[in-house]
């Protein structure tokens, strides 16, 4: 192993790196606290070993410095000022074990060689873990169109990269599935993988969910609290509508980002990060850019590998498969039966709920087919919805007859300035005095698509 030895005795440390060597261990030795920090700083390490009591720094705070800097860095505390105090506050901050002067060196080496050996299973352990896991990716997203087979190619071809990824696609069409099986088939996949969804949270809800906060950092903070950068610390965040994210959080946002480091709320302490981003969004990110509602710099950072999800509607030769591998996923011990008919009924749908639609339908069929072994037509009709728009008439209740008069009156509105615009949605949003967002909603909810104006 890579070991870095800080003791400001030194007949100790010399003869201690000795040992090591013999051992077969690369040993760097310094003789103070912010030799070590430096050192550290520099390069990365498997174990540090040291003292407590040293000039510049003390071993305890260096400890809390080096695991803010590599929380995969194992310590080792020796110390001739031992108290139970002492070796609690030293564990309690990570230390992975603590021995007390005078020792043998023989005593060290034994417990270099029984921590290695812990490493080393837990890498085979990690590893065998990542190959299920990659297995299991694989799995996770079907479809056999070529625009799905795209998104898979680009899947597998920056799963070992870096850097940062940014995922756009409507809702339910597996947003994601596609940040799990990059994490999974990554060097990350033993890591940890932590999501937050973006939605939903006022402001400081979210930025304490993301950045963390120390105890006393406002009223109710009566402990640190680890935000979602931390807990995902040598793994993979996924930042789930991203578009939601207020002005004001994204400028954080950015600085992390771009840094790799944080300050939890309230804090002062640099907190080092390892972290590889993968944000999602539904709606057109680079039009709320031109709309002001998302900073520019912020979506250049996250746009560095974009992958596009296709809408179920644009792949209907996917959607046997989908049936097939939600039936056989839901159904348990049994075999369902699905006709021609059917699954050219299920192929003709728009599905506008994309695949999570699909997917809750085929559960509601299964759970309606009772005894049946066949889900036939009548068992999916009822679990989707009729596609065809609904006529005009003047036979309904007074509140039908309103909103279908304002339904199709918006919907003409719409399309006639969309059509003025050639299709500009920013430009379109601006005439109606509505947020970019909020056009693509009302678009989603009237069906009207990219060149029916």
């Amino acid at each position: 192993m890579k070991v870095l030895l800080a003791d400001d005795e030194r007949s100790i440390a010399v003869t201690l790196r000795d040992d090591l060597e013999e051992a077969g261990h690369d040993v760097t030795t310094v003789h103070d606290g912010k030799a070590a920090h430096s050192e550290l700083s520099a390069a990365r390490f498997d174990l540090l070993i040291t003292d407590i009591r040293m000039p510049g720094m003390d071993g305890i705070q260096l400890l809390k410095a080096a695991k803010s800097l590599d929380a995969s860095l194992e310590v080792l505390v020796i110390t001739g000022h031992g108290t139970i105090e002492t070796a609690v506050e030293a564990i309690r901050h990570g230390a992975y074990d603590y021995v007390l002067k005078p020792f043998f060196n023989d005593d060290i080496t034994r417990r270099v060689k029984k921590l290695e050996e812990f490493r080393r299973l837990k890498s085979e352990n990690t590893k065998l873990r990542t190959e299920v896991g990659r297995d299991k990716a694989r799995a996770s997203i079907v479809g056999d169109s070529d625009s799905m087979q795209k998104v898979l190619d680009l899947i597998r071809t920056v799963s070992d990269s870096e850097e940062d990824v940014l995922i756009t696609g409507e809702t339910g069409t597996g947003k994601e599935l596609v940040a799990k099986m990059l994490h999974e088939l990554s060097p990350r996949a033993g890591a940890p993988f932590v999501v937050l969804s973006c939605s939903g949270f006022p402001q400081t809800l979210l930025e304490d969910e993301i950045f963390g906060h120390e105890k006393g950092a406002f009223t109710d903070a009566k402990a640190t609290k680890l935000g979602r950068f931390e807990r995902a610390n040598g793994g993979v965040l996924f930042l789930d509508d991203i578009d939601d994210v207020p002005v004001e959080t994204q400028v954080k946002l950015l600085r992390v980002l771009q840094e790799r480091n944080l300050e939890r709320l309230g804090g002062e302490r640099t907190i080092q990060l390892d972290v590889r981003v993968v944000a999602a969004t539904k709606i057109d990110l680079a039009g709320a850019v031109e709309d002001g509602e998302f900073r520019e710099d912020l979506y250049h950072r996250l746009h560095v590998i974009p992958i596009h999800l296709p809408p179920l509607r644009n792949r209907p030769g996917d959607v046997s498969i989908l049936v097939d591998h939600f039936v056989s996923l839901y159904a348990k011990d049994r075999t369902y039966r699905l006709s021609a008919e059917t699954r050219a009924a299920l192929e003709a749908h728009s599905w506008p709920g994309n695949v999570r639609e699909l997917e809750n339908a085929v559960r509601r069929a299964i759970a309606m087919a009772g005894k049946s072994d066949d889900l036939a037509a009548d068992h999916l009709v009822r679990a989707v919805p009729n596609t065809k728009k609904p006529e005009f008439t003047d036979d309904g209740p007074i509140e039908r007859v309103l909103r279908d008069v304002l339904r199709a009156a918006e919907s003409h509105h719409i399309r006639r300035v969309l059509k003025h615009t050639g299709g500009h949605r920013a430009n379109t949003a601006k005439i109606l005095g509505i947020s970019r967002k909020n056009l693509w909603e009302k678009m989603r909810e009237l069906d009207i698509r990219d060149g029916d104006a």
